[in-house]
Protein backbone atom coordinates (compact mmCIF):
# COMPACT_ATOMS: atom_id res chain seq x y z
CA UNK A 1 0.00 0.00 0.00
CA UNK A 2 1.04 3.40 -0.23
CA UNK A 3 1.46 5.38 2.70
CA UNK A 4 3.51 8.50 3.84
CA UNK A 5 6.07 8.13 6.45
CA UNK A 6 8.33 10.00 8.44
CA UNK A 7 11.12 8.45 7.82
CA UNK A 8 14.36 9.96 9.28
CA UNK A 9 14.41 12.39 12.14
CA UNK A 10 14.68 15.70 9.59
CA UNK A 11 11.83 17.80 8.61
CA UNK A 12 9.11 16.22 5.84
CA UNK A 13 7.19 13.03 5.12
CA UNK A 14 8.33 10.83 2.29
CA UNK A 15 5.38 8.23 0.22
CA UNK A 16 6.62 5.07 0.46
CA UNK A 17 5.09 1.32 -0.28
CA UNK A 18 4.22 -0.70 2.76
CA UNK A 19 2.79 -3.56 3.49
CA UNK A 20 -1.10 -4.03 4.51
CA UNK A 21 -0.92 -4.02 8.33
CA UNK A 22 -1.73 -7.52 9.82
CA UNK A 23 -4.69 -7.16 12.53
CA UNK A 24 -5.29 -8.80 15.38
CA UNK A 25 -8.30 -10.60 16.71
CA UNK A 26 -9.61 -7.75 18.28
CA UNK A 27 -8.58 -5.45 15.64
CA UNK A 28 -10.35 -4.36 11.93
CA UNK A 29 -8.88 -3.34 8.83
CA UNK A 30 -9.90 0.17 7.34
CA UNK A 31 -9.79 1.03 3.77
CA UNK A 32 -9.50 4.88 4.11
CA UNK A 33 -10.56 7.08 1.65
CA UNK A 34 -9.95 10.87 3.12
CA UNK A 35 -7.61 11.75 5.71
CA UNK A 36 -7.13 16.01 7.47
CA UNK A 37 -3.89 17.03 8.17
CA UNK A 38 -3.40 18.12 11.21
CA UNK A 39 -1.39 20.79 12.99
CA UNK A 40 0.35 18.08 15.17
CA UNK A 41 0.86 16.28 11.45
CA UNK A 42 3.13 19.96 11.24
CA UNK A 43 4.83 19.48 14.03
CA UNK A 44 5.86 15.94 12.90
CA UNK A 45 7.06 17.16 9.52
CA UNK A 46 8.61 20.45 10.57
CA UNK A 47 10.70 18.11 12.80
CA UNK A 48 10.28 20.41 16.15
CA UNK A 49 11.40 19.37 19.82
CA UNK A 50 8.06 18.01 20.61
CA UNK A 51 8.73 15.63 17.73
CA UNK A 52 11.68 14.76 17.91
CA UNK A 53 11.17 13.51 21.59
CA UNK A 54 8.20 11.98 21.06
CA UNK A 55 7.45 10.05 17.55
CA UNK A 56 9.51 7.14 16.63
CA UNK A 57 11.58 7.00 13.31
CA UNK A 58 10.66 5.21 11.18
CA UNK A 59 6.56 5.97 11.31
CA UNK A 60 3.37 6.25 9.67
CA UNK A 61 1.84 9.59 10.42
CA UNK A 62 -1.55 10.89 10.32
CA UNK A 63 -4.73 10.52 12.46
CA UNK A 64 -8.06 11.88 11.37
CA UNK A 65 -9.41 9.47 8.64
CA UNK A 66 -12.44 8.53 7.01
CA UNK A 67 -12.69 4.95 5.21
CA UNK A 68 -14.49 2.03 5.23
CA UNK A 69 -13.77 -1.41 7.06
CA UNK A 70 -12.81 -4.19 5.04
CA UNK A 71 -11.74 -6.91 7.58
CA UNK A 72 -12.39 -7.82 10.55
CA UNK A 73 -10.55 -9.86 13.86
CA UNK A 74 -11.86 -13.33 15.00
CA UNK A 75 -13.04 -11.57 18.00
CA UNK A 76 -14.95 -8.63 16.61
CA UNK A 77 -18.75 -8.20 16.78
CA UNK A 78 -20.68 -5.57 16.26
CA UNK A 79 -19.39 -3.85 13.23
CA UNK A 80 -19.38 -5.01 9.51
CA UNK A 81 -16.99 -5.63 6.43
CA UNK A 82 -18.38 -2.79 3.80
CA UNK A 83 -19.27 -0.38 7.08
CA UNK A 84 -18.08 3.52 6.52
CA UNK A 85 -16.26 4.42 9.49
CA UNK A 86 -14.04 6.95 11.78
CA UNK A 87 -11.91 6.45 14.75
CA UNK A 88 -11.02 7.46 18.02
CA UNK A 89 -7.07 7.66 17.49
CA UNK A 90 -6.38 7.65 21.06
CA UNK A 91 -5.24 3.71 21.77
CA UNK A 92 -5.90 3.60 25.79
CA UNK A 93 -5.09 1.19 28.41
CA UNK A 94 -7.44 -0.87 30.76
CA UNK A 95 -5.47 -1.10 33.55
CA UNK A 96 -5.59 2.69 34.89
CA UNK A 97 -8.01 3.88 37.40
CA UNK A 98 -9.50 6.40 35.25
CA UNK A 99 -9.62 3.73 32.31
CA UNK A 100 -11.62 1.40 34.18
CA UNK A 101 -14.02 3.82 35.81
CA UNK A 102 -14.79 4.44 32.14
CA UNK A 103 -12.72 8.10 32.17
CA UNK A 104 -11.02 6.80 29.00
CA UNK A 105 -10.04 10.01 27.46
CA UNK A 106 -7.88 10.21 30.87
CA UNK A 107 -5.88 7.32 30.62
CA UNK A 108 -2.68 7.68 31.37
CA UNK A 109 -1.63 5.26 29.12
CA UNK A 110 -2.80 6.50 26.06
CA UNK A 111 -0.83 6.33 23.21
CA UNK A 112 -1.71 8.04 19.20
CA UNK A 113 -1.70 6.64 16.03
CA UNK A 114 0.47 8.75 13.78
CA UNK A 115 1.94 10.20 17.00
CA UNK A 116 3.10 7.16 18.62
CA UNK A 117 2.05 4.08 16.66
CA UNK A 118 1.14 3.30 13.01
CA UNK A 119 -1.34 5.75 11.45
CA UNK A 120 -3.96 6.93 9.26
CA UNK A 121 -1.45 8.15 6.09
CA UNK A 122 -1.96 5.04 4.68
CA UNK A 123 -4.43 3.43 1.88
CA UNK A 124 -5.15 1.00 5.35
CA UNK A 125 -5.29 1.53 8.91
CA UNK A 126 -5.60 -1.61 11.76
CA UNK A 127 -7.58 -0.06 14.10
CA UNK A 128 -9.12 -1.94 17.31
CA UNK A 129 -12.58 -2.43 17.09
CA UNK A 130 -13.13 -0.55 20.57
CA UNK A 131 -12.19 2.79 18.89
CA UNK A 132 -14.37 2.22 15.39
CA UNK A 133 -17.07 5.23 15.43
CA UNK A 134 -19.48 3.54 12.59
CA UNK A 135 -20.42 6.87 10.24
CA UNK A 136 -24.45 7.21 9.32
CA UNK A 137 -25.36 8.03 5.54
CA UNK A 138 -25.60 11.91 6.73
CA UNK A 139 -22.02 12.20 7.18
CA UNK A 140 -19.78 11.75 4.31
CA UNK A 141 -16.17 10.68 4.46
CA UNK A 142 -15.09 14.28 3.98
CA UNK A 143 -16.55 15.38 7.15
CA UNK A 144 -15.94 11.82 8.71
CA UNK A 145 -12.30 12.80 7.94
CA UNK A 146 -12.15 15.80 10.42
CA UNK A 147 -14.30 14.24 13.01
CA UNK A 148 -11.04 14.10 15.27
CA UNK A 149 -10.59 18.02 15.27
CA UNK A 150 -14.28 18.61 15.39
CA UNK A 151 -14.33 16.40 18.48
CA UNK A 152 -11.57 18.41 20.00
CA UNK A 153 -13.86 21.54 19.11
CA UNK A 154 -17.16 19.88 21.30
CA UNK A 155 -15.23 18.59 24.10
CA UNK A 156 -14.04 22.11 24.73
CA UNK A 157 -16.46 24.19 23.70
CA UNK A 158 -19.27 22.06 25.83
CA UNK A 159 -16.93 21.56 29.02
CA UNK A 160 -19.47 24.87 30.22
CA UNK A 161 -23.29 25.40 30.05
CA UNK A 162 -23.18 27.94 27.25
CA UNK A 163 -26.91 28.46 26.38
CA UNK A 164 -27.76 32.28 26.46
CA UNK A 165 -24.17 33.12 28.00
CA UNK A 166 -21.81 35.42 26.18
CA UNK A 167 -18.45 33.38 24.85
CA UNK A 168 -14.86 34.35 23.89
CA UNK A 169 -13.26 32.38 21.62
CA UNK A 170 -9.30 33.25 21.31
CA UNK A 171 -7.66 31.75 18.36
CA UNK A 172 -9.45 31.38 14.59
CA UNK A 173 -7.37 28.00 13.31
CA UNK A 174 -9.52 25.64 12.31
CA UNK A 175 -10.86 23.93 15.96
CA UNK A 176 -11.36 27.71 17.19
CA UNK A 177 -13.68 28.22 14.46
CA UNK A 178 -15.62 24.98 14.82
CA UNK A 179 -16.02 25.33 18.76
CA UNK A 180 -17.43 28.73 17.85
CA UNK A 181 -20.42 26.83 15.37
CA UNK A 182 -20.43 24.22 17.94
CA UNK A 183 -21.17 27.54 20.29
CA UNK A 184 -23.88 29.15 18.74
CA UNK A 185 -25.59 25.71 17.67
CA UNK A 186 -25.96 25.07 21.20
CA UNK A 187 -27.35 28.62 22.11
CA UNK A 188 -24.57 31.19 23.42
CA UNK A 189 -26.45 34.63 22.77
CA UNK A 190 -22.95 36.42 21.38
CA UNK A 191 -19.53 34.48 20.22
CA UNK A 192 -16.60 36.43 20.06
CA UNK A 193 -13.76 34.84 18.53
CA UNK A 194 -10.21 36.56 18.35
CA UNK A 195 -7.14 36.51 16.30
CA UNK A 196 -4.52 38.49 13.82
CA UNK A 197 -4.97 36.46 11.18
CA UNK A 198 -7.71 38.24 8.67
CA UNK A 199 -8.06 35.55 6.49
CA UNK A 200 -8.57 32.88 9.58
CA UNK A 201 -11.08 35.74 10.69
CA UNK A 202 -13.27 35.97 7.87
CA UNK A 203 -13.51 32.18 7.45
CA UNK A 204 -14.69 32.23 10.62
CA UNK A 205 -17.86 34.58 9.29
CA UNK A 206 -17.83 31.98 6.59
CA UNK A 207 -18.52 29.25 8.93
CA UNK A 208 -20.64 30.76 12.17
CA UNK A 209 -22.63 33.59 13.48
CA UNK A 210 -19.84 35.07 15.00
CA UNK A 211 -18.04 38.34 15.78
CA UNK A 212 -14.89 38.54 14.92
CA UNK A 213 -12.39 40.55 16.22
CA UNK A 214 -8.57 41.55 14.91
CA UNK A 215 -7.09 42.28 18.60
CA UNK A 216 -4.04 44.08 17.03
CA UNK A 217 -6.46 46.48 15.56
CA UNK A 218 -9.70 46.12 17.95
CA UNK A 219 -9.65 46.28 21.96
CA UNK A 220 -12.03 43.57 23.22
CA UNK A 221 -13.30 46.63 25.66
CA UNK A 222 -14.64 48.30 22.76
CA UNK A 223 -16.44 45.13 21.45
CA UNK A 224 -18.21 44.64 24.93
CA UNK A 225 -19.10 48.00 24.75
CA UNK A 226 -20.61 47.42 21.04
CA UNK A 227 -22.37 44.51 21.91
CA UNK A 228 -23.99 46.00 25.14
CA UNK A 229 -22.51 43.78 27.77
CA UNK A 230 -22.31 45.36 30.93
CA UNK A 231 -19.68 42.95 32.77
CA UNK A 232 -18.11 40.88 30.68
CA UNK A 233 -17.64 37.10 29.14
CA UNK A 234 -19.02 33.92 30.89
CA UNK A 235 -16.93 31.57 29.36
CA UNK A 236 -13.72 31.79 27.15
CA UNK A 237 -12.22 29.03 25.11
CA UNK A 238 -8.88 29.86 24.41
CA UNK A 239 -7.47 27.45 21.52
CA UNK A 240 -4.01 30.03 20.28
CA UNK A 241 -1.74 28.33 22.73
CA UNK A 242 -1.01 32.37 23.20
CA UNK A 243 -0.10 33.82 26.16
CA UNK A 244 -1.32 37.52 25.49
CA UNK A 245 -4.72 36.08 24.20
CA UNK A 246 -5.11 34.02 27.38
CA UNK A 247 -4.41 37.27 29.39
CA UNK A 248 -6.89 39.60 27.28
CA UNK A 249 -9.12 36.56 28.21
CA UNK A 250 -8.81 36.84 31.77
CA UNK A 251 -8.99 40.81 31.73
CA UNK A 252 -12.55 40.28 29.74
CA UNK A 253 -14.12 37.68 31.77
CA UNK A 254 -16.78 38.03 34.66
CA UNK A 255 -16.09 37.29 38.20
CA UNK A 256 -16.79 33.70 38.44
CA UNK A 257 -16.11 33.60 34.64
CA UNK A 258 -15.00 30.03 33.09
CA UNK A 259 -11.99 29.15 30.50
CA UNK A 260 -11.74 25.70 28.56
CA UNK A 261 -8.08 25.50 27.56
CA UNK A 262 -7.04 24.06 24.59
CA UNK A 263 -4.13 25.79 23.40
CA UNK A 264 -1.01 24.52 24.47
CA UNK A 265 1.72 27.65 24.79
CA UNK A 266 5.04 26.57 23.72
CA UNK A 267 7.40 26.15 26.74
CA UNK A 268 6.49 27.82 30.36
CA UNK A 269 4.54 31.09 30.34
CA UNK A 270 4.50 33.54 32.99
CA UNK A 271 0.50 33.93 34.34
CA UNK A 272 -0.56 35.99 36.74
CA UNK A 273 -2.35 34.09 39.09
CA UNK A 274 -3.65 36.60 41.39
CA UNK A 275 -5.97 38.10 38.47
CA UNK A 276 -7.11 34.12 38.16
CA UNK A 277 -8.04 34.22 41.94
CA UNK A 278 -9.21 37.26 42.75
CA UNK A 279 -11.33 37.04 39.85
CA UNK A 280 -12.31 33.58 40.54
CA UNK A 281 -12.25 31.77 37.70
CA UNK A 282 -12.29 28.52 36.71
CA UNK A 283 -9.67 26.66 34.83
CA UNK A 284 -10.26 23.06 33.17
CA UNK A 285 -7.77 21.90 30.64
CA UNK A 286 -8.95 19.74 27.96
CA UNK A 287 -7.36 16.82 26.13
CA UNK A 288 -8.89 15.01 23.30
CA UNK A 289 -12.00 14.16 23.10
CA UNK A 290 -14.12 12.47 25.82
CA UNK A 291 -14.23 8.65 24.74
CA UNK A 292 -17.25 8.21 23.50
CA UNK A 293 -19.21 10.94 24.77
CA UNK A 294 -17.91 13.81 22.69
CA UNK A 295 -18.01 11.62 18.93
CA UNK A 296 -21.96 10.60 20.40
CA UNK A 297 -22.51 14.31 21.06
CA UNK A 298 -20.74 15.56 17.38
CA UNK A 299 -22.86 12.90 15.53
CA UNK A 300 -26.00 14.27 16.53
CA UNK A 301 -25.41 17.84 16.04
CA UNK A 302 -24.28 17.58 12.66
CA UNK A 303 -27.51 15.12 11.93
CA UNK A 304 -29.37 17.95 13.30
CA UNK A 305 -28.05 20.52 11.38
CA UNK A 306 -24.37 21.94 12.70
CA UNK A 307 -22.91 23.08 9.62
CA UNK A 308 -18.75 22.87 9.90
CA UNK A 309 -18.08 22.21 5.95
CA UNK A 310 -17.10 25.83 4.99
CA UNK A 311 -13.84 24.99 7.75
CA UNK A 312 -12.43 22.62 5.10
CA UNK A 313 -10.50 25.22 2.27
CA UNK A 314 -8.42 22.84 0.69
CA UNK A 315 -8.48 19.39 -1.04
CA UNK A 316 -5.71 17.39 -2.72
CA UNK A 317 -5.15 13.75 -4.02
CA UNK A 318 -3.08 11.82 -1.33
CA UNK A 319 0.15 12.20 -3.95
CA UNK A 320 -0.12 15.72 -3.52
CA UNK A 321 0.70 15.86 -0.05
CA UNK A 322 3.77 17.78 0.14
CA UNK A 323 1.50 20.67 -1.22
CA UNK A 324 -1.25 20.00 1.36
CA UNK A 325 1.40 20.65 4.08
CA UNK A 326 2.32 23.48 2.15
CA UNK A 327 -1.00 25.19 2.19
CA UNK A 328 -1.86 24.08 6.05
CA UNK A 329 1.22 25.30 7.64
CA UNK A 330 0.67 28.40 5.40
CA UNK A 331 -1.83 30.13 7.65
CA UNK A 332 -3.89 30.64 5.14
CA UNK A 333 -6.14 27.65 4.90
CA UNK A 334 -8.52 26.15 7.20
CA UNK A 335 -8.53 22.35 7.23
CA UNK A 336 -6.96 20.99 4.55
CA UNK A 337 -8.21 17.20 3.34
CA UNK A 338 -6.37 14.36 1.64
CA UNK A 339 -8.38 11.80 -0.71
CA UNK A 340 -6.32 8.51 -1.24
CA UNK A 341 -9.19 7.08 -3.99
Amino acid sequence: MKALQKSRPEPGLWQIEAPVPEISPDEVLIRVRKTGICGTDIHIWNWDDWAARTVPVPLITGHEFAGEIVALGRNVTGLEVGQRCSGEGHLIGHDSRQSRAGKFHLDPETRGIGVNEPGAFAEYLALPAFNVVPLPDAIDDEIGAILDPLGNAVHTALSFDLVGEDVLITGAGPIGIMAAAVARHVGARHVVITDVNPARLDLATQVADVVPVNVAQEDLAAVKSRLRMREGFDVGLEMSGNQTALDQMVENLVMGGRIALLGIPPGKSPVDWSRIVFKAITIKGVYGREIFETWYKMIAMLENGLNVRPVITHRFAAQDFARGFEVMASGQSGKVVLDWG
